[in-house]
C-alpha cells in the first residue's frame, strides 16, 4: 500500500473516530479549569486535594490558576485527574473532517499555481473563461498535487 493510500485510510479512521466522540463544544475547558470545577463540585478542599496529590494546599492554588491560564503541564493535569478519581483525555479536535482540509489544501495551491498560468494565458488570449471549465481544472490540478508538498508553506 502507497503512503497517499494509508495517509489517506488514517485520516478516514481519525475522522470516524472523532466525529464519534461528544461534540468538542461540550468538552470546552470551564473559565476556572477542570480541576477546581470538578474539585468544588465534589465538595473537596484544596487541602484535601493537596493530600490526595501528595503536594502543598498552595501548590493546588497555583495548579488550579495554570490550569485556568493554559500553562499546565499535561503529567500534572494527568496527576490531578487521577486524585479527583478522573480520566484525563487529551484530543485535537480539527475543525473540519481531515480529508477536507487535505482537498481544500490542495485547491489552494492549485489555485495558486492556476492563477499564475492564467495570467500567461490571458496574455496570449488563452484565458479560460467558462467557470465549470475553471473549476474541473482546479480540480484535476489539485488532485495531481503530491501529498507531501501540502504543508511545505504557510
Amino acid at each position: 500500500m502507497a503512503k497517499a493510500e494509508r495517509n489517506a485510510m488514517a485520516r478516514r479512521h481519525l475522522d470516524a473516530r472523532i466525529n464519534k466522540q461528544t461534540p468538542a463544544e461540550k468538552l470546552t475547558r470551564p473559565p476556572r479549569g477542570w480541576i477546581k470545577a470538578i474539585r468544588e463540585a465534589l465538595g473537596m478542599t484544596t487541602a484535601q486535594l493537596a493530600r490526595r496529590m501528595e503536594i502543598s494546599q498552595p501548590g493546588v492554588v497555583v495548579l488550579e490558576r495554570s490550569e485556568a491560564a493554559g500553562t499546565i503541564k499535561l503529567d500534572t493535569l494527568q496527576r490531578a485527574a487521577a486524585a479527583l478519581n478522573c480520566r484525563l483525555v487529551y484530543a485535537l479536535v480539527p475543525d473540519e473532517p481531515l480529508g477536507t482540509m487535505v482537498r481544500e489544501r490542495a485547491r489552494q495551491l492549485a489555485q495558486r499555481h492556476l492563477g499564475t498560468v492564467e495570467h500567461t494565458m490571458r496574455l496570449e488570449n488563452q484565458g479560460i473563461e467558462d467557470l465549470a471549465d475553471r473549476e474541473q481544472q482546479l480540480d484535476i490540478m489539485a488532485s495531481q498535487i503530491a501529498p507531501r508538498i501540502l504543508w511545505d508553506e504557510p
